[in-house]
């Protein structure tokens, strides 16, 4: 497993149509520490797949590759993703985009406050973060949706839509992967509002998010009506009655 210090770290980075920017991601990635990277690719057909092969042979050791069947959605594809880099036994997991909006120089800042906290999330919302390259409709839909999912849950975080984010071992573990109901980018809400559920201590650090150069965004209508009504599901729903480990 790679390793940050004395703890393995596995980077998780779900893929779909990304071959302009799955290489050099994953140089900067490999470049910055002993990480190992998991790669979960959603039967790209625009290559992406055989692409994250390449790597991984031209990394031996360093990248293991995930290919599902079809495209199943971001939510499923973290799972497994996740699911797999806790079997391997790494004890900081962190996920990220794979289109460079999340600055891989960043990576070891998480990591290095996971020392101190159980998850960390790369903040766009909260003093020294940002985005970068978002048009005003786009900026304007992200900074609404967070303030929505902060105000029904009552959560204390600031970025709930962020998708950068190192999780220590035994927190992502309690979280019953298999059990996240969201497919789309209410999986990063669903996850983190777990870990305060159980009592996680979640803490934010600022990242500048920039927008993607190659490629298309994979936001719809439908991902944004999911996490609002997702919202209010976890509201109402039970408190895990497991304690945080």
């Amino acid at each position: 497993m790679g390793k940050a210090g004395d703890r393995s770290v596995v980077v998780v980075v779900p893929t779909y149509n990304e071959r302009d920017n799955l290489g050099p991601l994953v140089e900067r990635v490999l470049a910055l520490d002993n990480y190992r990277m998991i790669v979960v690719d959603d039967a790209s057909p625009d290559g992406t797949g055989d692409l994250a092969d390449a790597l991984a042979r031209a990394h031996p050791g360093r990248i293991e590759v995930i290919h599902r069947c079809r495209k199943q959605g971001l939510g499923p594809a973290y799972i497994a993703g996740l699911g797999r880099a806790l079997e391997h036994g790494a004890e900081v997991i962190v996920h990220m985009d794979a289109d460079l909006s999340h600055n891989p120089d960043d990576v070891p800042r998480l990591v290095a406050a996971a020392e101190a906290a159980d998850l960390v999330i790369g903040s766009r919302y909260i003093p020294g973060g940002g985005t970068v390259g978002w048009p005003i409709g786009r900026r304007a839909l992200s900074r609404l949706g967070g303030r929505y999912a902060r105000a029904v849950l009552g959560a204390p975080v600031h970025d709930l839509t962020g998708g950068f984010k190192a999780w220590r071992r035994e927190t992502l573990a309690a979280l019953d992967l298999p059990t996240m109901r969201a497919d789309g980018y209410g999986f990063m809400i669903e996850t983190t509002w777990r870990a305060l559920q159980g009592g996680a201590q979640v803490v934010e650090l600022p990242i500048v998010f920039t927008d993607r150069i190659a490629g298309a965004s994979k936001l719809s209508r439908r991902i944004v009506l999911e996490a609002a009504i997702l919202v209010w599901q976890l509201r109402f729903e039970a408190k895990p009655g497991a304690t945080h480990a």
